[in-house]
C-alpha cells in the first residue's frame, strides 16, 4: 500500500515504516560520526525506549558505547490496513540493526506502568545481564491503569486562570485562537499521578529490590521547563505541578541509589518536537521561534545531539556536572541563551499567518513532527508501496 500521512489535530494516525527507518539510521549515523568513546553504560535499561529522548538514548548507549539495552515501550503492530505505530517501525530498525553489529538487545512490549512489565523486565535483565548500570526513564503516557483497576488520566491545563493564545493548525498553516478553563484539583492530582515520579520511583525500588542495580548506576528522568513565554501553559500548569514532582523524587531517590554508590539525576533537556509537545497549546508558535532562532545561531539540536551531549558533556565526561540550583542537570542551555530568548520574545506577540514563514520556522517545525511518523525523512520513496507489517522481535509482550 501507498502510505500517506493523516492528520488529526495534533495527532498524526499514520506511519511509515521505510521514512522510520531512515529516520533511525540517519541517528546511528550522527551517533557512529563522533569520537571515540570507550568511556560510558555498558548495561542500559531504558523506560519508554520506542521514540524521543528515550529512543535517543538508547540509540546514544548502544551505538556510542556499544551498550547491551533493554527498551520497555508500548507499540502496536500494524494490523490489516491500519499501518503499525511510529515506535513499533523504529524499534524493529533500531533492534535490526544492533544486532547486526552483534549489540545485545531485548524489547518489552507493555504498559510499563504495571507491576507485570516491571516483574518482567527484572527477571530479564538478571537472567541475560545480571545488573544495569544506567536506568532511563523516559516516559510520556496519557493514561495511568493502577493494579486494582482504577484510571489515572493526564490532562495539559493551566491552574488558576483561563490560559488564552495561539496556535498554529498544521493542516492549514492557520493561526487558530485557543482559551483553556484552569484544571480542578483532581485532574492536577490525577496528572501528578501520571506524569510525576511516582512510578520511576517504583521502577528504582523493584530494581534494587531485586540486586539489579550495578555499583555505581545512575538513573535519569528528563524534563523541560522552557521560558517564561511558555510557562503559563506549561511551567506553571498541571505539566508543570507534574515536573515538580520529579524533583521531588529525585531527591527521594538519592539515599537509596547512594547505598550503592549511584545517583539519580532529573535532566532539562531543550524544546524539541515529540508527540507529547505537539499536544501542548501554544507551543507549535514557541517552537517555530525557537527553531527559526538556534538554526540561525548554528546551535539547534535534536533528540539524537541532544542525548549524545548529555553523555558526553555530563554524565560520562569524567568532569563535573552542570547542575542548576536544585541539582537538576542543564542541558538547555543553548535554547536560554539571551539572544536566542530575545528573538522569541521579541516576535512572539507579532506572528500572524502572513508573516510566518518569514518570522518562524514552522516549516521545519511541521517537517520535524512528519519525521516523528517516517514522512519527509530524506532519502526515502513515499510513490511505492510498502507492506506496512514489520516484524519486531519481542522477549516479552504483554497487553494491559
Amino acid at each position: 500500500m501507498i502510505i500517506k500521512p493523516k492528520i488529526r489535530g495534533f495527532l498524526c494516525t499514520t506511519a511509515h515504516p521505510n521514512g522510520c527507518t531512515r529516520d533511525v539510521q540517519g541517528q546511528i549515523d550522527y551517533v557512529e560520526a563522533q569520537s571515540d568513546r570507550s568511556a560510558g553504560p555498558k548495561k542500559v535499561l531504558v523506560i519508554g525506549a520506542s521514540g524521543g529522548y528515550g529512543l535517543a538514548s538508547r540509540i546514544s548507549a548502544a551505538f556510542g558505547y556499544g551498550a547491551s539495552t533493554v527498551g520497555v515501550f508500548f507499540e502496536r503492530p500494524a494490523s490489516g490496513s491500519r499501518t503499525a505505530s511510529p515506535g513499533w517501525y523504529k524499534t524493529a530498525a533500531f533492534t535490526e540493526s544492533a544486532r547486526a553489529r552483534g549489540l545485545y538487545t531485548a524489547n518489552i512490549n507493555g504498559d510499563a506502568f504495571s507491576n507485570e512489565v516491571k516483574q518482567a523486565t527484572c527477571d530479564l535483565i538478571e537472567r541475560d545481564l545480571g545488573q544495569v548500570d544506567l536506568v532511563v526513564y523516559s516516559l510520556a503516557a496519557p493514561v495511568r491503569r493502577m493494579a486494582d483497576g482504577s484510571v489515572f488520566r493526564s490532562c495539559i491545563k493551566p491552574i488558576g486562570e483561563t490560559f488564552e493564545g495561539k496556535t498554529i493548525d498544521f493542516n492549514t498553516g492557520q493561526l487558530r485562537d485557543i482559551s483553556l478553563q484552569p484544571a480542578n484539583p483532581e485532574e492536577v492530582s490525577d496528572t501528578i499521578r501520571v506524569m510525576g515520579g511516582e512510578d520511576w520511583e517504583l521502577w528504582i525500588g523493584a530494581l534494587k529490590d531485586r540486586g539489579l542495580l550495578a555499583k555505581g548506576c545512575i538513573t535519569t528522568n528528563y524534563t523541560y521547563l522552557g521560558s517564561e513565554v511558555t510557562w503559563p501553559i506549561y511551567h506553571h500548569g498541571t505539566i508543570g505541578k507534574a515536573k515538580e514532582d520529579l524533583d521531588r523524587a529525585c531527591v527521594s531517590l538519592s539515599a537509596p541509589m547512594s547505598e550503592i554508590g549511584g545517583h539519580a539525576y532529573v535532566a532539562v533537556m531543550k524544546g524539541l518536537v515529540t508527540q507529547a509537545a505537539s499536544a501542548i497549546p501554544g507551543m507549535s508558535i514557541y517552537l517555530s521561534l525557537l527553531f527559526k532562532a538556534m538554526k540561525d545561531a548554528g546551535t539547534h539540536e535534536g533528540c539524537i545531539e541532544q542525548t549524545t551531549r548529555f553523555y558526553d558533556s555530563q554524565l560520562y565526561s569524567g568532569e563535573g556536572l552542570r547542575l542548576d540550583d536544585q541539582g537538576r542537570i542543564r542541558m538547555d542551555d543553548l535554547e536560554l541563551a539571551a539572544d536566542i530568548q530575545q528573538f522569541v520574545s521579541d516576535n512572539w506577540f507579532h506572528v500572524k499567518e502572513d508573516n510566518l514563514e518569514a518570522k518562524t520556522d514552522f516549516a521545519g517545525y511541521r517537517r520535524a513532527f512528519l519525521q516523528l511518523h517516517g514522512f519527509e525523512v530524506p532519502g526515502t520513496d513515499y510513490q511505492t508501496e510498502v507492506d506496512p507489517d514489520m516484524e519486531l522481535r519481542l522477549d516479552v509482550a504483554e497487553t494491559g
